[in-house]
């Protein structure tokens, strides 16, 4: 019985000296969908959750009608930190002058107004302490972490504290979330996790 050769690794699979570039996202091949590069290596992202995916329609859908005209919100698009740092936020909202057409693959950082992310097993430490560290750094003003517990939405809102360089919270919202900045935001976050029942034929 003959034995084929084995397949080739993928090219990405063994990062160069210094590690992966934010460029590189651009144009490595096969790259899973969402891949992100954290201080230069290759994140990929594990199967999303009912919850997951949920949130994240959730504040795409509810912030763009609640938005001023300059500003826009982009569910899971990658931002220009520096050179080692293209992470991808779940939803993010930018001003629209950095939207520069159709075939665009990242927004510089000094154009993010709000990044959110929401939280999954997997993701935890990245987002509770790798990310805000670093979003902090490229001065994104705010930052919201969406978490399930025991199957109910919750919000940490931070801002960035300009004599600090790092975000303070500002808040913790259960079931309801109403603040005043980036832009006044007042959101039934039950919606989120409430069962969808089936209409019962007539």
């Amino acid at each position: 019985m003959s034995v084929g050769p084995e397949a080739p690794e993928p090219r990405w699979a063994v990062p160069p000296v210094g590690g992966w570039t934010a460029d590189d996202l651009d144009t490595l091949p096969n790259l899973p969908p969402h891949t992100e590069l954290i201080d230069g290596s290759l994140v990929f992202v594990s199967p999303q959750t009912l919850f997951h995916s949920r949130a994240v329609s959730f504040f795409e859908w509810q912030l763009q009608s609640l938005l001023p005209h300059d500003l826009e919100v982009v569910r899971e698009f990658t931002v220009d930190i520096d050179i080692q740092n293209r992470p991808e936020p779940d939803v993010v909202v930018v001003r629209t002058e950095v939207v520069e057409g159709l075939t665009q693959t990242r927004f510089p950082a000094d154009g993010v107004l709000l990044a959110i992310e929401v939280v999954s097993e997997e993701s935890v430490t990245r987002d509770r302490e790798t990310k805000p560290v670093k979003y902090a750094r490229a001065k994104i003003p705010h930052y919201w972490r969406v978490e399930n517990h025991d199957d109910r939405a919750v919000v940490y809102v931070f801002e960035l504290e300009p004599s600090t360089g790092a975000y303070t919270s500002t808040g913790i919202f259960h079931d309801r979330m109403k603040v005043s900045v980036p832009f006044p935001v007042d959101l039934d976050l039950t919606a989120i996790t409430a069962h969808r029942r089936a209409a019962k034929p007539q």
